[in-house]
């Protein structure tokens, strides 16, 4: 493989590796961001908000939420420090590389000026060419002089660019360098918190321990009462599908023993569910501020391993006077006053179902047709976690879903 091929080859390969660096830096930097608001949130809405009176076990979770963050943020940050590194040294490569063929040129340049200088003193250009033998050779002799005028241009031309290149990737180097010890430095303030964290809730943690079976009653009361409200929506959208498919029966259509949990659905509700399920993980959050204090799916608590949280839903902890607003457009299937959650909000997509508990000042009716964040309700203080907190659900049919799946970026 001859030199300007290898040189070729080495550049094509630094370029493609810079461009992906950039794009994995690009991406991680919005991950970081992303974590940056999420901190900002649960600093707002977990340790800001007035007058509220926290139990034990909220500020175990609340610092729990926090340190989560922090790690991520941790780890993303050490990611973008290592991504850095890659691309300045394969910046620095790409130098030595450049430096390497700049020299190359100008060698080259220096010797064919050279040549061109003592050819100009021993003929002329005039009598090179009248000293041809023929006009073809008189013509050739022309076209070789163009020829090697626009090779000396073109590599004035390639000696200037590569000049230009260098400067650029030196230019880059110095903010990447920059960039690269200012991620080093929040990582080291971000570690120092979160050791003030962790040991904050190692103390925390102990003080549970010390009366646990307390503890442990009140996070099995609080499971029971999830359990409950859970039950009473499971039990409504049974009926609801009920109602329809008897509907759709008295107008002569079949409903089959299989299609019993599943909606009658019209074509236009047909089409709704199609749109809906077109902008899974793209549909917005039902409040505009929050933080997610509670998961969906069955998980060990954190400070008693031998509880078991069972969630069909997720608990949004967000601030006072919040509103409440719809994920996607519909129609009011229900409004249910239910002990504990106020009043639950059932929006109807299709056979997909979206349900917003705990919520007061209702601003939409059973029947309304409802839009895209449009606005439900203000989100109510929870009596037994003494904050503004939605539980949200997201159903198809009477299965329910993970919410996190459909909501960006939950």
């Amino acid at each position: 493989m001859s030199k300007r091929i290898y040189i070729l080859l080495f550049l094509l390969i630094a370029t493609a590796t810079s461009f992906a660096q950039v794009d994995k830096q690009k991406e991680l930097e919005r991950k970081r961001q992303n974590i940056l608001n999420e901190i900002k949130q649960i600093e707002i809405i977990l340790f800001k908000t007035r007058g509220e009176k926290k139990s034990l076990l909220t500020e175990v979770n609340d610092l729990d939420q926090r340190i989560s963050a922090r790690e991520n943020l941790i780890r993303v940050t050490n990611q973008q420090a290592n991504y850095l590194s890659k691309t300045i040294n394969n910046n620095l490569a790409q130098m030595d590389q450049l430096r390497g063929e700049l020299t190359d040129l100008k060698e080259d340049y220096a010797a064919m000026i050279n040549k061109s200088y003592k050819s100009k003193s021993q003929q002329s250009r005039v009598l090179f060419l009248l000293s041809s033998e023929s006009f073809l050779q008189a013509y050739k002799r022309v076209q070789y002089m163009k020829q090697y005028t626009e090779y000396r241009k073109k590599q004035g031309v390639a000696i200037k660019e590569k000049s230009d290149k260098l400067k650029t990737i030196n230019t880059d180097l110095i903010a990447q360098r920059k960039q690269k010890d200012l991620l080093i430095s929040e990582n080291k303030k971000a570690k120092k918190t979160l050791e003030a964290e962790r040991k904050s809730q190692e103390a925390l943690v102990a003080t549970l321990k010390k009366d646990e079976g307390k503890f442990a009653t009140q996070i099995k009361k609080k499971q029971q009462e999830a359990n409950k409200l859970d039950k009473q929506i499971d039990d409504l959208i049974r009926a609801a599908i009920a109602r329809a498919n008897k509907a759709s029966k008295a107008k002569g259509n079949t409903v089959s023993k299989e299609s019993r949990e599943l909606f009658a659905m019209t074509p236009e509700a047909k089409a709704l569910a199609k749109s809906f399920t077109s902008n899974k993980g793209k549909l917005p959050w039902p409040v505009e501020q929050g933080v997610v204090v509670g998961r969906y799916g069955t998980y060990k608590d954190k400070t008693n391993p031998n509880i078991t949280h069972r969630n069909s839903g997720v608990i949004i902890a967000t601030q006072e006077d919040a509103i409440a607003r719809a994920v996607f457009s519909g129609e009011v299937m229900e409004i249910q006053q239910l002990k504990g959650a106020n009043r639950v909000v059932y929006i109807r997509h299709g056979n997909f179902i979206t349900v917003y508990s705990n919520l007061s000042n209702l601003k939409v009716k059973k029947g309304d047709k409802i839009d895209t964040k449009q606005s439900l309700g203000t989100v109510s203080k929870n009596a037994s976690y003494g904050r503004y907190m939605m539980k949200f659900y997201v159903y198809k049919d009477s299965g329910k879903l993970n919410p996190a799946d459909w909501i960006f970026r939950m």
